[in-house]
């Protein structure tokens, strides 16, 4: 059995790599990538607690997550595709249309 801790720093490390990811870069999809790392770090510690506690609640909210997370991607993606068409960049700085 692996401890609870060892998928706790896995988790922390992943959560970490994302929101320095989601701080410090430029390029929506690297963006979209990093935001994805944080909710699998948070998939990491639902099931991680749900397992050590004997029940599947936290393995349940793991699917609301995944789902949402792949919704999100969908979308962002159409959105990253439409922009690029337009602006031809993928800054999120150039990211301005919807500003008065």
């Amino acid at each position: 059995m692996v401890p609870v801790d060892h998928y706790l720093w896995l988790s922390l490390a992943l959560f970490t790599i994302g929101v320095i990811g989601v701080l410090t870069r430029r390029n929506v999809i690297i963006i979209l990538m990093s935001i994805e790392l944080i909710l699998n770090a948070v998939n990491i510690n639902l099931v991680a607690f749900s397992h050590m506690f004997g029940n599947v609640d936290g393995q349940v909210f793991a699917i609301f997550i995944i789902t949402d997370a792949a919704a999100e991607a969908a979308v962002g993606l159409g959105i990253i595709l439409a922009f690029f068409r337009n602006r031809e960049t993928l800054l999120a700085d150039e990211m301005d249309m919807l500003k008065w």
